[in-house]
């Protein structure tokens, strides 16, 4: 059974979505500075650098911005609060796992931990960006895979970009829910990720937590793409604290997508 959120409950949650002007600054350029967590909540601390700290201070794209699919059409729903500044292919490729996959890629590649960027393709293959770096491609025939030698060596942008566009094209949803680790809500983490492998199929990322002073409750913002091919975006939510989720235990509601209890995932 597919996943997706009702039209009726879209309409009912886009009325209910809208972000209170109190905990946004729309000056602010990422989402430390653009969202403070409601009265009584503070955010979770992480070391720096750490995955963490880099989504929560990735670049954001001026308040109001819409969400644009990749062929610069305006996505005509407004699920969004805010949109990251991460440039999209002008191909249908950087969908929903494959946004998370190149965020923490870019994390480690920065951090110059190449050895480090490995994911695993639909068929079940493993495919590091060290072996691109060697010179290897993998070579596709339906679904049988195989390495071969003699291409460009390097760790520069143009070979990482070229890796970056094979795993957009043979990992998603189903691959990612395959080699990530479950995990309990109890140990949510900004970087972890909600996730329904399949197709379709849908994954969105934690990129911030809170924690009231006194009750111990989480909350946390959520962002996402989504099919086709769009701007990666932080999601409103349906709670009077909107655009922050109550982190709670059961099933996740989004507004394009429902997911099942136990659906939390993490690379680590």
């Amino acid at each position: 059974m597919k996943a997706r959120v009702s039209g009726a409950l879209l309409f009912a949650l886009a009325a209910a979505c809208s972000a209170s002007s109190q905990s946004i600054d729309p000056a602010g350029r990422t989402i430390v500075e653009r969202f403070a967590p409601p009265d009584g909540y503070a955010r979770d601390a992480y070391p720096e650098p750490s995955f963490q700290s880099f989504l929560r201070s990735y670049p954001l794209k001026e308040f109001g911005a819409p969400v644009r699919f990749f062929d610069g059409r305006i996505k005509p729903t407004s699920y969004h609060v805010s949109v990251f500044d991460m440039p999209l292919l002008k191909q249908d490729l950087i969908q929903c796992a494959d946004a998370i996959l190149k965020l923490r890629s870019e994390y480690i590649y920065r951090e110059r931990a190449y050895e480090k960027i490995e994911f695993t393709i639909t068929n079940g293959m493993r495919v590091p960006f060290s072996k691109f770096a060697e010179g290897s491609r993998v070579i596709v025939s339906g679904s049988r895979t195989e390495w071969k030698d003699g291409f460009k060596k390097g760790r520069d942008r143009e070979i990482f970009d070229e890796y970056l566009k094979f795993i957009y094209m043979y990992a998603g949803t189903y691959s990612l829910s395959k080699e990530a680790k479950s995990k309990s809500i109890e140990r949510i983490r900004v970087g972890d990720f909600f996730i329904q492998g399949g197709s379709p199929g849908h994954a969105v990322l934690v990129v911030d937590l809170a924690t009231h002073s006194r009750s111990g409750a989480k909350i946390m913002l959520l962002a996402q793409s989504y099919m086709p091919s769009q701007d990666f975006h932080i999601l409103k939510s349906g709670a009077d604290i909107s655009p922050w989720y109550p982190v709670e235990a059961g099933s996740l509601t989004t507004p394009e997508w429902l997911f099942r209890e136990n659906s939390l995932m993490s690379f680590d």
